[in-house]
């Protein structure tokens, strides 16, 4: 089986000598289809965050081989799965952070989304897995993760009237139309105009301003483009992790909160607006196949694709 792993700091694709089998447990081994590469991953392959061995990717399309649920998949359905499920049991999910859960951050799909073959575990399949729309490319439905996230910053950025995106890499620009479907009037930012895909910039303080961007320099931003009592959602993190300023906090009766990771309503809702076509992803992706995914990392960090998407089979 091929998976790509962290090693020394490189990507390296090797042939590992297990296979991923059931072996009695309740889930399903599917073959991956293919795998978005996700900003988190690019943040841990240059920080060196992942342990060698490590494999990354999370954001998967793929196909059922084996299986054995209660649910209603079955061999050769086409699906798509987050990696974290929440417990819906603990005090951070009964608070609405289920993003919090100990359980959540545990689960995982194993070994990686940058693998031949996945085991999915009865939970994700029964939480965060859902059969892929017909209709959408393998790369479009890989979005359904990521978009799932920006689903869930929106809804905790509760009752707003119009929002600036600050960052328009794909992330920023699947959660400005995913607030424009929200029904909020959406404004976009970025340092390339060319990317900001018809959303124009605010010409007057807004209600809340979404922090896609990892740049530094975004935090002033978004001083400058909230309204007083308004909210700055904090959705990536930032080199030199700094903060804002806490008078300008105090003073203006500023919120800023974070927003991590989907609950599996969210994730739910995301598939909804990309089956519907609400969220249009159709040409964001640039397709590597795996043996060229150094490839696609270099050019994720050398700012050269918007969306890299690793073609597993």
């Amino acid at each position: 089986m091929k998976a790509a792993i962290v090693e020394n700091g490189q990507i390296v694709i090797i042939n590992r000598p297990e296979d991923i089998k059931l072996n009695g447990k309740k889930g399903a081994v599917v073959e991956v289809l293919g795998c978005g590469l996700c900003g988190s991953d690019i943040v841990k392959f240059r920080q060196n965050l992942a342990a060698n061995g490590t494999v990354l990717g999370h954001e998967i399309v793929a196909r059922i081989k084996e299986i054995d649920s209660d649910t209603g998949f079955k061999p050769g359905d086409v699906i798509v799965s987050s990696h974290h499920v929440p417990c819906g049991r603990c005090e951070f999910c009964q608070s609405g952070s289920e993003s919090m859960c100990a359980h959540f951050k545990a689960t995982n799909i194993v070994p990686g989304g940058f693998s031949e073959y996945v085991f999915l575990s009865e939970e994700h399949l029964q939480n965060v897995a859902h059969k892929k729309p017909e209709h959408l490319t393998d790369d479009e439905a890989a979005f359904y993760e990521p978009l799932g996230c920006c689903v869930r910053a929106i809804r905790r950025a509760g009752k707003i009237n119009t929002a600036l995106v600050v960052g328009f890499g794909s992330i920023g620009n699947i959660m400005a139309q995913a607030l424009k479907a929200f029904g909020v009037k959406t404004y976009g930012y970025d340092v390339r105009p060319d990317r900001m895909a018809g959303f124009e910039p605010a010409q007057d303080a807004v209600d809340a301003v979404f922090m896609t961007s990892g740049a530094d320099a975004a935090l002033d931003t978004a001083l400058k483009s909230v309204r007083d009592g308004g909210k700055i959602i904090v959705f990536s993190s930032t080199p030199a992790n700094t903060g804002y300023a806490n008078n300008e906090i105090y003073y203006r009766e500023l919120t800023v909160l974070g927003s991590y990771s989907p609950t599996p309503a969210d994730l739910k809702t995301s598939l909804d607006l990309l089956a519907a076509g609400k969220v249009d992803v159709k040409g964001f992706s640039t397709i590597y196949d795996f043996e060229h995914i150094n490839q696609a990392f270099a050019d994720t960090i050398e700012n050269k694709t918007f969306k890299a998407y690793i073609k597993i089979r």
